[in-house]
């Protein structure tokens, strides 16, 4: 390692170890990266020169520059980087650049990644540059880790930034949105459901084609008997399925049943369709088989497709659930979710307002992922996730969620959850809190409808020191809206410690209207006085809105995303831009904005820029025959 680095060169080194990354110090154990570094002094002499890590992803070699002071992090020459003896052995970027050249030339490395790192882990710059087998070289976003470089992402990376394409993940997004589309429009054209029954045909036609593993169900059944309908043929494959997946109690199981009822009583359903030439039914049955069902049957992702489906419908049909104050939960946000509960295999997670059970769908594929073991994996799927849902409808499709997920048995109930007694709650023994509330559904009529209430009264349902983490909008934190928002804020700290809240992009809840952020707490302990909290602003979480599609995530989001929670875990340190901790009252808005100010001390460039915005605004205002704004007699008239 470099002599004048070693403080950087470990960071560095954590830095890589905590993205699952090896790479080795000053050389390489890898023959021919190692033999062409004996000709690769910077200095141009011929003799030896070591990069202070080098190492293979994949496919891609890797070279790592570092400077510890920020100063010396890059050198240009005009708008290039500087490849003068001076400049490459002095500075970060074109060092690392200066090497990767130099293995490009002398090894068969095609895809080289090099990094110009300097500073430390409170304020750095991490600058990558591409350079493949013609030393042809491109700069790239910084960023603030190594984790978009692993094993698991740096393909993706490469897609994305690189070549400028859209990954797996974004083509699978458009399909969802496109398969949504397109079936919402035969739904609509084909048979005259309301909006409510529109998810529920995709839910029961997913659960009876699970009964073709005990051939209990075939397409090819769907026929169009009028004596036994297609719907009954559907609907008796689903209370099969029901059954199978040992739905209890009864009643629940009922409840269910009658929410799929109309499939087998909808005359526009079951007749033959003239133009299908086949029924409806049939025909939507064959859309969700070809489309869907796969997916969600053998995929280990987290997405909620059902949700999805659902959202989409919502808003092909002029509405989203806000009527109802619902507002589904982003994939990327209900892992977020799992990852800053640090979420363990004996978990008990509860989400009391589970909608399609976005929450739960993400904890379980977490959980499962930490363990081989399968009695592990099946206590997880039986016993370990607990929801309420108060809409019939949506208690139906985050059921159908969970069973298709293969969750063993679905421990969801269909109640209102703020008139379920918190002490009898409590004997869930649940670990983890999760909840997405009803939005702007409080008022003085209905004080306990308020957001911060729905999460008073989650962690008074909970176990004690169980973790607990709730998404609202921001004025939620405030706690300046109403008297009794204010004394539920007092009342959380009186029994409650909050851990600190993230400010989230404006676009999150994307076409809702909604500025979010993220609350954490601790259940069951006081809030200490001198309890440190943070405050983060995360709105630059890497991700953006593309047009008719919605909300995407950019090469960015994963380098974003664990800088935060390298912060959150207190890995890392971070400016008071990003994140500010302090000791906090109840009284206080919870919002890094209340907070933060900047503690940086202002450059030679922002004194000027200050200067010469004042100076052109007098010019302007004289401009305007308004120059007595500038005497100093106090005369302004």
């Amino acid at each position: 390692m470099a002599k004048k680095e070693p403080k950087t060169d470990f960071w560095v080194y954590e830095l890589l170890k905590e993205a699952n990354i090896n790479l080795e110090p000053q050389g390489s154990t890898i023959k021919e990266i190692n033999e062409a570094l004996k000709t690769a002094s910077k200095r141009g002499t011929g003799n030896s020169g070591y990069p202070e890590f080098v190492g293979v992803v994949k496919d891609y070699l890797i070279v790592i520059e570092d400077k510890a002071d920020i100063g010396r992090h890059k050198k240009l020459d005009g708008s290039i980087v500087s490849l003068e003896v001076s400049a490459v052995t002095e500075y970060a970027v074109n060092g690392a650049l200066f090497y990767a050249k130099h293995l490009a030339r002398y090894t068969t490395y095609k895809k080289i990644l090099a990094f110009g790192v300097s500073g430390n882990a409170k304020k750095h710059i991490i600058s990558p540059i591409y350079v493949d087998e013609t030393e042809y070289y491109r700069e790239l976003p910084e960023v603030e880790s190594f984790i978009s470089f692993n094993e698991n992402n740096i393909d993706e990376y490469y897609i994305r930034e690189v070549l400028g394409e859209s990954t797996d993940s974004e083509k699978e997004t458009r399909e969802i949105l496109h398969d949504a589309e397109e079936l919402h429009e035969d739904l609509r054209n084909y048979s005259a459901l309301t909006n409510n029954e529109k998810p529920l045909i995709v839910s029961g036609i997913l659960l009876a084609l699970r009964e073709r593993d005990h051939k209990n169900f075939s397409i090819d059944s769907l026929n169009g008997d009028l004596t036994k309908t297609d719907g009954q043929k559907i609907y008796d494959a689903i209370a099969d399925n029901l059954q199978r997946s040992k739905v209890a109690p009864a009643v629940k199981k009922d409840k269910l049943l009658t929410q799929f009822a109309f499939i087998k009583d909808k005359t526009a359903l079951n007749e033959i369709d003239e133009t299908l030439g086949k029924t409806p039914l049939k025909y939507y049955t064959e859309f969700l088989d070809n489309k869907i069902y796969k997916s969600i049957r053998y995929s280990n992702s987290a997405e909620d497709y059902l949700g999805r489906f659902y959202g989409e419908f919502m808003s092909y049909a002029g509405g989203d659930g806000q009527e109802l104050g619902i507002v589904l939960t982003p994939k990327h946000i209900t892992e977020l979710f799992c990852d800053l509960a640090d979420l363990k295999t004996d978990d008990i997670v509860l989400d009391p307002c589970c909608g399609t059970a976005g929450f739960l769908i993400a904890a379980m594929h977490k959980m499962l992922s930490l363990t081989d073991d399968e009695d592990v994996r099946d206590g997880i799927r039986r016993t370990q996730l607990h929801g309420f849902e108060l809409q019939p409808h949506m208690f139906t499709i985050a059921t159908t969620n969970m069973i298709l997920r293969g969750d063993g048995k679905s421990n969801l109930i269909d109640c209102n959850f703020l008139k379920q007694e918190a002490d009898k709650v409590q004997l869930k023994g649940a670990t983890v809190g999760m909840m997405n509330p009803p939005y702007s559904q409080g008022s003085k009529k209905n004080p306990n409808m308020y957001e911060i209430c729905f999460t008073e009264h989650l962690l008074d349902s909970l176990s004690e020191g169980a973790r607990c983490i709730v998404i609202v909008p921001q004025s939620s934190m405030t706690g300046i809206k109403t008297k009794e928002e204010a004394e539920v804020k007092a009342n959380i700290f009186k029994h409650h410690t909050l851990e600190g809240v993230i400010t989230l992009n404006k676009e999150t809840f994307y076409g809702v209207g909604v500025n979010p952020c993220i609350a954490v707490f601790t259940a069951g302990i006081p809030h200490p006085k001198k309890k440190i909290c943070k405050f983060i602003n995360f709105e630059d979480d890497g991700y953006k809105v593309m047009p008719h599609v919605g909300l995407i995530a950019t090469e960015s989001a994963k380098d974003k995303k664990q800088h935060l929670l390298d912060v959150w875990f207190d890995r890392i340190d971070a400016d008071t831009r990003f994140c500010v901790k302090t000791t906090v009252e109840a009284t206080d808005e919870w919002l890094h904005g209340f907070y933060y100010f900047n503690d940086e001390i202002p450059t030679d460039d922002d004194f000027d820029k200050t200067v010469g915005d004042y100076l052109s605004f007098e010019f302007s205002m004289v401009m305007q025959g308004r120059e007595y704004l500038f005497l100093g007699d106090g005369n302004n008239a």
